[in-house]
Protein backbone atom coordinates (compact mmCIF):
# COMPACT_ATOMS: atom_id res chain seq x y z
CA UNK A 1 0.00 0.00 0.00
CA UNK A 2 1.38 3.37 -0.61
CA UNK A 3 0.90 6.85 -2.27
CA UNK A 4 2.86 8.59 -4.76
CA UNK A 5 4.67 12.29 -5.02
CA UNK A 6 2.01 13.82 -6.52
CA UNK A 7 -0.12 12.98 -3.04
CA UNK A 8 2.15 15.28 -0.81
CA UNK A 9 2.34 18.37 -3.69
CA UNK A 10 0.06 20.78 -4.61
CA UNK A 11 -0.81 24.75 -4.98
CA UNK A 12 -2.42 26.36 -1.52
CA UNK A 13 -5.85 28.69 -2.27
CA UNK A 14 -6.87 31.89 -0.64
CA UNK A 15 -10.05 31.93 1.08
CA UNK A 16 -11.03 32.30 4.47
CA UNK A 17 -12.92 28.80 6.02
CA UNK A 18 -16.30 29.20 7.56
CA UNK A 19 -17.59 26.24 8.78
CA UNK A 20 -17.02 24.75 12.95
CA UNK A 21 -14.99 22.45 13.95
CA UNK A 22 -17.41 19.36 15.96
CA UNK A 23 -17.33 16.46 17.68
CA UNK A 24 -19.14 13.96 15.97
CA UNK A 25 -19.30 10.74 17.42
CA UNK A 26 -16.18 11.34 18.92
CA UNK A 27 -14.49 12.30 16.07
CA UNK A 28 -13.80 16.02 15.48
CA UNK A 29 -14.90 17.01 12.18
CA UNK A 30 -15.45 20.35 10.08
CA UNK A 31 -18.60 21.03 9.25
CA UNK A 32 -19.87 23.00 7.24
CA UNK A 33 -23.87 23.96 6.88
CA UNK A 34 -25.97 26.22 4.21
CA UNK A 35 -27.68 29.56 4.95
CA UNK A 36 -31.06 28.95 5.10
CA UNK A 37 -33.23 25.66 4.44
CA UNK A 38 -31.71 22.19 4.29
CA UNK A 39 -32.73 18.66 3.39
CA UNK A 40 -32.01 17.59 7.46
CA UNK A 41 -32.04 13.71 6.62
CA UNK A 42 -29.18 14.18 3.92
CA UNK A 43 -25.11 14.86 4.73
CA UNK A 44 -22.18 15.02 2.05
CA UNK A 45 -19.05 13.10 3.93
CA UNK A 46 -16.29 14.97 2.46
CA UNK A 47 -13.40 12.50 3.09
CA UNK A 48 -9.82 14.54 2.24
CA UNK A 49 -6.69 13.99 0.87
CA UNK A 50 -3.34 13.12 3.46
CA UNK A 51 -3.61 16.75 4.53
CA UNK A 52 -7.06 16.70 6.11
CA UNK A 53 -8.30 19.47 7.47
CA UNK A 54 -5.27 21.44 8.27
CA UNK A 55 -4.98 22.21 4.65
CA UNK A 56 -7.20 24.61 4.29
CA UNK A 57 -8.38 24.44 0.33
CA UNK A 58 -9.62 21.42 1.91
CA UNK A 59 -11.92 23.33 4.11
CA UNK A 60 -12.99 26.01 1.36
CA UNK A 61 -14.18 23.18 -0.81
CA UNK A 62 -16.37 22.12 2.04
CA UNK A 63 -17.60 25.68 2.02
CA UNK A 64 -18.26 25.35 -1.08
CA UNK A 65 -20.27 22.27 -1.33
CA UNK A 66 -22.85 23.77 1.58
CA UNK A 67 -23.01 26.46 -0.30
CA UNK A 68 -24.83 24.36 -3.24
CA UNK A 69 -27.11 23.20 -0.08
CA UNK A 70 -25.88 20.34 1.67
CA UNK A 71 -24.94 20.37 5.01
CA UNK A 72 -21.11 18.40 4.66
CA UNK A 73 -19.49 16.86 7.65
CA UNK A 74 -15.44 15.97 7.14
CA UNK A 75 -14.21 13.89 9.62
CA UNK A 76 -10.39 13.59 10.99
CA UNK A 77 -9.29 10.32 9.76
CA UNK A 78 -6.03 10.65 10.73
CA UNK A 79 -5.97 10.99 14.52
CA UNK A 80 -5.08 14.35 14.32
CA UNK A 81 -2.13 13.79 12.28
CA UNK A 82 -2.42 14.47 8.72
CA UNK A 83 0.67 14.65 6.42
CA UNK A 84 2.56 18.28 7.63
CA UNK A 85 1.12 20.94 5.03
CA UNK A 86 4.97 22.34 4.77
CA UNK A 87 5.68 19.02 2.59
CA UNK A 88 4.56 21.57 -0.18
CA UNK A 89 7.77 23.20 0.38
CA UNK A 90 10.94 22.47 -1.42
CA UNK A 91 13.91 20.18 0.67
CA UNK A 92 11.17 19.20 3.36
CA UNK A 93 11.49 15.21 3.19
CA UNK A 94 8.44 13.88 4.74
CA UNK A 95 8.74 9.74 4.98
CA UNK A 96 5.12 9.33 3.46
CA UNK A 97 5.19 5.41 3.90
CA UNK A 98 6.05 5.22 7.62
CA UNK A 99 2.59 7.77 7.48
CA UNK A 100 0.48 6.17 5.92
CA UNK A 101 1.93 2.85 7.87
CA UNK A 102 0.07 4.56 10.41
CA UNK A 103 -3.05 5.80 9.12
CA UNK A 104 -4.40 2.77 6.88
CA UNK A 105 -7.60 3.00 5.52
CA UNK A 106 -8.81 0.35 7.29
CA UNK A 107 -8.70 2.91 11.10
CA UNK A 108 -9.87 5.69 8.89
CA UNK A 109 -13.24 3.67 7.77
CA UNK A 110 -13.76 3.13 11.56
CA UNK A 111 -13.31 6.93 11.93
CA UNK A 112 -15.87 7.43 9.64
CA UNK A 113 -18.51 4.75 10.44
CA UNK A 114 -18.58 6.35 13.66
CA UNK A 115 -19.63 9.82 12.50
CA UNK A 116 -22.24 8.07 10.42
CA UNK A 117 -23.54 6.00 13.51
CA UNK A 118 -24.05 9.23 15.23
CA UNK A 119 -25.64 11.58 12.17
CA UNK A 120 -28.13 8.53 11.80
CA UNK A 121 -28.94 8.92 15.66
CA UNK A 122 -29.30 12.69 14.52
CA UNK A 123 -31.70 11.52 11.77
CA UNK A 124 -29.71 11.22 8.77
CA UNK A 125 -30.59 8.69 6.52
CA UNK A 126 -29.05 9.01 3.02
CA UNK A 127 -25.42 9.85 3.27
CA UNK A 128 -23.02 10.98 -0.07
CA UNK A 129 -19.41 10.49 -0.05
CA UNK A 130 -17.03 12.81 -2.12
CA UNK A 131 -13.12 11.23 -1.82
CA UNK A 132 -10.32 12.65 -2.87
CA UNK A 133 -7.12 11.38 -3.45
CA UNK A 134 -6.69 8.62 -0.08
CA UNK A 135 -10.70 9.69 0.78
CA UNK A 136 -11.17 8.02 -2.37
CA UNK A 137 -10.12 4.35 -1.16
CA UNK A 138 -12.42 5.27 2.08
CA UNK A 139 -15.69 6.42 -0.37
CA UNK A 140 -14.94 3.16 -2.24
CA UNK A 141 -15.32 0.80 0.54
CA UNK A 142 -17.99 2.86 2.65
CA UNK A 143 -20.10 1.74 -1.05
CA UNK A 144 -18.93 -1.71 -0.61
CA UNK A 145 -20.68 -1.93 2.98
CA UNK A 146 -23.48 0.39 1.87
CA UNK A 147 -22.68 3.18 4.32
CA UNK A 148 -23.24 5.60 1.60
CA UNK A 149 -25.63 6.15 -1.46
CA UNK A 150 -23.94 8.06 -3.59
CA UNK A 151 -20.33 8.28 -4.31
CA UNK A 152 -17.76 11.04 -6.30
CA UNK A 153 -14.33 10.49 -6.02
CA UNK A 154 -11.53 12.88 -7.58
CA UNK A 155 -8.05 11.29 -8.42
CA UNK A 156 -8.51 8.19 -5.85
CA UNK A 157 -5.72 6.35 -4.55
CA UNK A 158 -4.90 3.28 -3.21
CA UNK A 159 -7.62 1.36 -5.67
CA UNK A 160 -6.59 -2.28 -6.93
CA UNK A 161 -7.51 -2.28 -10.37
CA UNK A 162 -9.22 -4.47 -11.58
CA UNK A 163 -10.01 -5.50 -8.44
CA UNK A 164 -12.03 -2.72 -6.96
CA UNK A 165 -13.67 -1.99 -9.68
CA UNK A 166 -14.68 -5.19 -10.57
CA UNK A 167 -16.03 -5.06 -6.56
CA UNK A 168 -18.05 -1.88 -6.49
CA UNK A 169 -19.72 -3.40 -10.26
CA UNK A 170 -20.69 -6.22 -7.93
CA UNK A 171 -21.11 -5.05 -4.95
CA UNK A 172 -22.10 -1.78 -4.77
CA UNK A 173 -25.34 0.49 -4.98
CA UNK A 174 -23.91 3.87 -4.79
CA UNK A 175 -24.05 5.62 -8.33
CA UNK A 176 -20.32 6.35 -9.07
CA UNK A 177 -18.51 9.61 -10.17
CA UNK A 178 -14.81 9.26 -11.05
CA UNK A 179 -12.84 12.58 -12.00
CA UNK A 180 -9.72 11.92 -13.71
CA UNK A 181 -6.77 13.24 -15.15
CA UNK A 182 -4.10 13.35 -17.83
CA UNK A 183 -1.58 12.19 -15.43
CA UNK A 184 -1.92 9.79 -12.60
CA UNK A 185 0.17 7.63 -11.21
CA UNK A 186 -2.43 6.45 -8.72
CA UNK A 187 -5.03 6.09 -10.98
CA UNK A 188 -3.52 6.39 -14.86
CA UNK A 189 -4.67 6.08 -17.72
CA UNK A 190 -5.13 2.64 -18.14
CA UNK A 191 -7.10 1.91 -14.79
CA UNK A 192 -9.31 4.51 -16.29
CA UNK A 193 -9.79 2.73 -19.22
CA UNK A 194 -10.95 -0.21 -16.81
CA UNK A 195 -12.90 1.53 -14.83
CA UNK A 196 -14.92 2.62 -17.92
CA UNK A 197 -14.85 -1.44 -19.65
CA UNK A 198 -16.29 -2.70 -16.34
CA UNK A 199 -18.95 -0.04 -14.93
CA UNK A 200 -19.45 2.02 -18.55
CA UNK A 201 -21.59 1.81 -20.67
CA UNK A 202 -24.85 1.09 -18.74
CA UNK A 203 -23.33 -1.75 -17.16
CA UNK A 204 -23.59 -0.18 -13.55
CA UNK A 205 -26.89 0.12 -13.20
CA UNK A 206 -26.77 2.46 -10.37
CA UNK A 207 -24.72 4.88 -12.41
CA UNK A 208 -21.35 5.51 -13.63
CA UNK A 209 -19.72 8.58 -15.23
CA UNK A 210 -16.07 9.80 -15.27
CA UNK A 211 -14.96 12.93 -16.63
CA UNK A 212 -11.71 13.60 -17.52
CA UNK A 213 -9.43 16.64 -17.57
CA UNK A 214 -6.45 16.82 -19.72
CA UNK A 215 -3.70 19.06 -18.40
CA UNK A 216 -4.62 18.40 -15.10
CA UNK A 217 -2.17 15.93 -12.88
CA UNK A 218 -3.23 13.72 -9.56
CA UNK A 219 -4.28 16.27 -6.75
CA UNK A 220 -6.01 19.12 -9.07
CA UNK A 221 -9.12 18.57 -7.72
CA UNK A 222 -8.04 20.19 -4.40
CA UNK A 223 -4.82 21.34 -5.15
CA UNK A 224 -4.02 22.16 -8.50
CA UNK A 225 -2.50 25.43 -9.23
CA UNK A 226 -4.84 27.81 -10.26
CA UNK A 227 -2.78 30.02 -12.62
CA UNK A 228 -3.25 27.63 -15.18
CA UNK A 229 -6.16 27.64 -17.47
CA UNK A 230 -6.31 23.49 -18.02
CA UNK A 231 -6.03 23.10 -14.00
CA UNK A 232 -8.38 26.02 -12.99
CA UNK A 233 -10.80 24.26 -15.59
CA UNK A 234 -10.18 21.10 -14.37
CA UNK A 235 -10.59 21.82 -10.59
CA UNK A 236 -13.73 23.63 -11.09
CA UNK A 237 -14.99 20.70 -13.93
CA UNK A 238 -14.94 18.43 -11.23
CA UNK A 239 -16.15 20.34 -8.33
CA UNK A 240 -19.81 21.38 -10.86
CA UNK A 241 -19.66 17.64 -11.96
CA UNK A 242 -19.66 16.52 -8.27
CA UNK A 243 -22.18 18.77 -7.60
CA UNK A 244 -24.57 17.58 -10.17
CA UNK A 245 -24.36 14.11 -9.72
CA UNK A 246 -25.53 14.74 -5.93
CA UNK A 247 -28.16 16.75 -7.23
CA UNK A 248 -29.31 13.79 -9.34
CA UNK A 249 -28.88 10.93 -6.76
CA UNK A 250 -28.47 12.43 -3.69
Amino acid sequence: MSLCADCFKGVRHEGTPEGTTQTIGGIESYVAIPEGDYPKDKVVLYLADAFGLKLENNLLLIDDFARNGYKVVAPDVFDGEPAPVNAFEPGVTFDFGAWISRHPPSRANTIVRSVIDALKAEGVTKFAATGYCYGGRLAFDLAFTGDVQVVAVSHPSILKTPDDLQKYFEVAKAPLLINSCEVDQQFPIESQKVADEILGDGKFAPGYQRTYWPGCVHGFAVRGDLSKPEVKAGKEGAFKATVEWFQKYL
